[in-house]
């Protein structure tokens, strides 16, 4: 690429002797009466200016007005070509779908506002100090998404779209705090798989099975190129993307049969359609999204998120979305015992065993089918009332019955020649099948306040009779995810071995800003020993990890958490029971000795942390303020939420403590007051 010349770059006098300094004024007149100019607020009349000038027609202006937030990036040429990039795949096609819902807005004799929050992608950023504004910007561009609804005073509804994994929880979380609103979700979809190619979660190991010698430069180069069918759309594996789309699905917050919709397809696009019909009917009916998400919708989610093995990033969002919309959050008994009643009944990647891609969850019936045999078990809230504007129940009654259902697994069947009920199974045909439950949440010396681990992404050669998972090894521990990557490719002395503990630590929220830690993960999946490597961190992980990885540890490293006292050689012992979900994560002894119990606590209780402990230097301002924030509302346990009055009540305490006045307002008080409301 060339040097632009400077006299390209510092202009020349011609465009400056064709500037316009005045344009003509739009003809006709705005629909005023003499009410409005004496009772509407100046904003709402100008509001009528600046539509007009816009281009709508000046006798429509007074339509009701509905709000799209979407999180687009990148901009397409008319063909679709690239103009400029997006960050990922999964928000390149959604202006498409804001289009075919604005117009249909339109149609209706609507108007339609288009607004866009973008989002990150957590596969680009993952080894690099992008990670570090991952998990926070769920909280920033929630906050903007709520600021640019209420900017709108005027509006009827919201519609929310979005796909990926921090845009689309942002969408959730933002939509629960307009609770006295109209309103709907749109998920973007997902990629198609590519004939002949790796997924989209397999390809990013590329780097490791290369530095290992498992794979030569022309077969990375290659299929490096081709892992990706369509050029938009979010995970075809269930990773955070996919799950985030679940769950706003088996909240209400969607039509049926709307998560993992292959973006760009026609099924796709007509969603939008059918969706701006659907916020036109809440509106007339009456129902905002406060009656939607309820106490019995957040449980709906929890047991569809079981059912399907989704990704753990969920148990930080979803008390997120809980909480903006002045619910109960769910806590760790809860998702114990929610998951110990739910069977796992879907096979998709990463969790297997056939590892069917999210199309084709999507054609063999998607989330309506899983919640009928959720239904049938008696699992779910079958009255919460959802954006249809009917109840769960009418809605399953529906699918049940529906030719759609029928057309869509006929399709999966004769051109997938897939049987749909090896992808979404009755609890015996799953169990049959060998699937297990997904989550379970160990505690230990290690993790006092707890740990989570996706139990159904250990590799089954490793998991001993009962469906029990031990292993006991000394540990290695690591302070930066760069370091324990060297290790694991052979490029640091010494290197992983089989039978080592991989600990990182210090890189939870107050660290590294809870940085995703899928590239070890997905590397240990790929290298033939790497399921004999179990990961401790004070980190998250992605919804492809697999492996027997144990993350969320809490307190994290930096907080005085055990994790960070942990050292090189102690002796590690991990039990995981797949079936009764439950689990331990504990410090034995020093180099590799056992001690008793007490002994061992004893020690370690009274260790200094790890000498490598430490914030990453480079962490941004932005996400010290995040950890500090959500560590004073609970941490990661109450899904890294902001909340106020607790922080609120800190800030007081700590002035107080400081001896200076308290200048910071209380919230507003009345029995009426909530965030959902208040919105």
């Amino acid at each position: 690429m060339s040097t632009p010349n400077l006299d390209a770059i510092l202009g020349a006098a011609s465009q400056a002797a064709q500037t316009r300094l005045f344009g003509p004024a739009r003809e006709g007149r705005l629909p005023l009466t003499p009410d409005m100019l004496r009772n509407e607020p100046s904003g709402n009349l100008f509001g009528l200016t600046q539509n007009v000038a816009m281009g709508w027609d000046p006798d429509e202006v007074n339509r009701k007005q509905f709000l799209i937030v979407s999180t687009h990036g990148g901009l397409r040429g008319e063909d679709g070509s690239a103009i400029a990039l997006g960050f990922h795949t999964g928000h390149w096609e959604i202006n498409l779908l804001v289009r075919e819902a604005a117009e249909t807005l339109r149609a209706e004799g609507a108007i339609p506002f288009a607004v866009a929050c973008s989002d990150p992608c957590d596969g680009r950023s993952q080894g690099t100090t992008g990670m570090f504004d991952s998990l926070p910007f769920r909280n920033d561009a929630a906050q903007v998404m709520r600021r640019l609804i209420r900017s709108l005073p005027t509006r009827s509804g919201v519609m929310g779209v979005g796909t990926c994994d921090k845009g689309l929880p942002a969408v959730m979380v933002a939509l629960a705090g307009s609770g006295t609103l109209p309103g709907i979700a749109v998920p973007g979809g997902v990629t198609l798989p590519a004939h002949g190619a790796e997924d989209a979660g397999t390809i990013q190991t590329i780097g490791v099975r290369f530095a290992n010698d498992l794979i030569s430069l022309d077969y990375a180069a290659t299929m490096g190129c081709r892992a990706c069918g369509s050029s938009g759309g979010g995970c075809q594996f269930l990773g955070t993307a996919a799950t985030a789309q679940v769950v706003a699905e088996a909240l209400g917050l969607t039509l049926p049969h709307a998560a993992l919709a292959p973006s760009g397809e026609p099924v796709w696009l007509d969603m939008a359609r059918r969706s701006a019909l659907a916020l036109l009917r809440l509106e007339a009916l009456g129902i905002p999204l406060g009656r939607i998400l309820t106490a019995q919708a957040i449980e709906n989610a929890m047991v569809v998120h079981a059912a399907f093995g989704g990704s753990m990033n969920l148990l930080l969002h979803i008390p997120a979305i809980a909480y903006a919309a002045g619910l109960p959050l769910p806590t760790v008994e809860d998702w114990n015992r929610v998951n110990r009643a739910t069977p796992r009944l879907v096979d998709a990647l990463p969790n297997g065993p056939r590892n069917h891609p999210t199309v084709q969850v999507f054609m063999a019936g998607g989330v309506p089918e899983v919640m009928l045999h959720l239904r049938d078990m008696g699992l779910l809230h079958l009255n919460a009332l959802t954006a249809s504007g009917q109840t769960l129940g009418e809605n399953l009654e529906w699918w049940e019955q529906s030719e759609r259902r029928q057309v869509a697994r006929a399709r999966l069947a004769a051109a997938g020649q897939i049987d749909p009920a090896n992808v979404i199974m009755d609890a015996d045909r799953a169990r049959a099948a060998g699937l297990t439950p997904t989550t379970v949440f160990p505690v230990g010396n290690i993790a006092p306040h707890g740990s989570v681990i996706k139990a159904t992404a250990i590799d089954p050669s490793i998991v001993g009779p009962g469906q029990v998972y031990q292993h006991r090894g000394p540990a290695r521990v690591f302070t930066s995810e760069k370091d324990a990557m060297r290790a694991i490719k052979g490029q640091s002395e010494p290197p992983v071995r089989p039978g080592d503990v991989i600990v990182l630590a210090g890189i939870g929220p107050s660290g590294t800003g809870m940085e995703e830690t899928a590239q070890v993960t997905i590397a240990l999946k790929m290298l033939p020993w790497g399921k004999h490597c179990p990961l401790l961190t004070d980190a998250r992980f992605s919804g492809v990890s697999t492996g027997a990885c144990i993350g969320h540890i809490g307190p994290e490293a930096l907080a005085g958490g055990p994790i960070g006292r942990l050292r090189d050689g102690d002796l590690i012992e991990i039990s995981i029971d797949r079936l009764n979900l439950s689990g331990a994560v504990n410090f034995l002894g020093p180099d590799g000795r056992e001690l008793p119990p007490a002994e061992a606590q004893a020690l370690l209780d009274a260790r200094a942390p790890h000498p490598g402990l430490a914030p990453d230097p480079r962490l941004p301002d932005d996400t010290r303020l995040w950890a500090a924030l959500s560590a004073a509302s609970g941490g990661t346990w109450r899904g890294c939420i902001y909340d106020v009055d607790r922080i609120i009540e800190v800030l007081r305490a700590g002035m107080a403590a400081l001896g200076e006045p308290d200048a910071i307002p209380a919230p507003p008080a009345g029995p009426a007051y909530s965030r959902a409301q208040s919105e």
